[in-house]
């Protein structure tokens, strides 16, 4: 019979030959659910990884925020369906049904549908657009209820901000003796888009708004299929000789329906107060700014700009004369634009209080 040390030599030996053979064991560690990650490692290189985030640029994050709406959506039908199995008001059949009186109703209070054809004739495409706006709000407030519940955890999250860093070049600055903004609005913008026609008043009041904390700046982006949009652009860059740009710029935004002759653009230019009309006329037909407008174009493409009007919106470093934040296309609302610049204004005023 063993003693009692002896018992105990003879259990170390039998641990440690255990641990030998099997040393994983030692140093395991039991591993936690693997949750969604949106910056996972793409790669590495001599052991360095490299992030998606590394790979993005503004067209990439675009469609990364299209991917993610996707994916939410899928998400939360995936979560009600899962649900509905103990859960019976989470099934699709739930949703509420479309009736004669609604698709009627829709017809006759939506503006520009009755355009399309008759109720008989669009019924289709009104009843079929009703039901998925049911169904979607009706997916929201059960994914949300499910939530608030416990019922469901979401660890889908969007993809990280991306900060496009944008020069402002040349650009035209609404203001030259604003030196205290802090966040600014550079727009590229083509003087035959209807969209940028449209957007203009939208920026009037933007800048009223925020006549100082707000810097604005405009640069040249003429579509190709915009034959005489390069042309309006160096004439108002020879305005700008004259300090006469944004009068010549409005103008042209205003009045602007179709292509004007060359003696209606020295008429405009005069309505707008170039006072000296054979400087601005030399300077326009031997194609001074042609180079300048060019170099607009080609920084706009390789910011990813495709259309206009395009603005790019963040926080502006006077030192490097750039502004690093995000970018919109389209003809932004007013809510839009004031929503981000009260989000640049707290970012730049929360490093400012950082870096005093």
């Amino acid at each position: 019979m063993l003693n009692k040390s002896k018992k105990n030599k003879v259990a170390m030996a039998i641990l440690f030959s255990f641990l030998f053979l099997f040393p994983g064991l030692v140093y395991s560690e039991s591993h936690p659910t693997s949750y969604y990650s949106n910056n996972p490692v793409a790669a590495e290189v001599d052991g360095e990884p490299i992030y998606l985030d590394d790979l993005k640029h503004v067209r990439i994050q675009e469609a990364l925020m299209q991917l993610h709406q996707m994916q939410t959506r899928a998400l939360k039908e995936k979560i009600l369906e899962k649900l509905a199995k103990k859960h019976p008001e989470f099934s699709a059949k739930s949703t509420p049904t479309v009736s004669d009186a609604e698709i009627k109703k829709f017809y006759d209070n939506t503006p520009g549908i009755k355009e399309m054809g008759s109720l008989q004739q669009v019924r289709g495409e009104i009843e079929g657009y009703l039901r998925n706006s049911y169904r979607n709000l009706f997916v929201e407030q059960q994914f949300q209820r499910a939530v608030k519940q416990g019922w469901a955890k979401v660890y889908l999250i969007p993809p990280n901000d991306f900060r496009l860093v944008a020069g402002i070049g040349t650009a035209m600055l609404w203001s030259d003796e604003n030196k205290t903004a802090r966040v600014f609005v550079l727009e590229y913008s083509d003087f035959q888009c209807p969209f940028c026609k449209r957007v203009q008043k939208t920026l009037q009041k933007v800048r009223k708004k925020y006549p100082h904390s707000v810097q604005f700046g405009y640069r040249h982006f003429p579509l190709p299929f915009h034959e005489e949009a390069k042309g309006y652009a160096q004439a108002v860059e020879c305005a700008r000789d004259q300090n006469k740009f944004w009068q010549l710029q409005s103008w042209f935004y205003k009045n602007l329906t179709h292509a004007i002759s060359e003696a209606q653009v020295l008429e405009a230019a005069e309505t707008a107060g170039v006072k000296d009309i054979d400087e601005f006329k030399s300077c326009w037909k031997k194609g001074k700014y042609e180079k300048r407008v060019e170099k607009d174009i080609r920084d706009g493409a390789e910011m990813g700009i495709q259309g206009t009007p395009t603005f790019v919106l963040g926080s502006y470093d006077h030192e490097s004369g750039t502004v690093s934040g995000e970018m919109f296309s389209g003809a932004v609302s007013e809510d839009k634009f004031v929503k981000a610049i009260e989000k640049y204004l707290a970012l730049t005023g929360t490093e400012a209080k950082l870096n005093p």
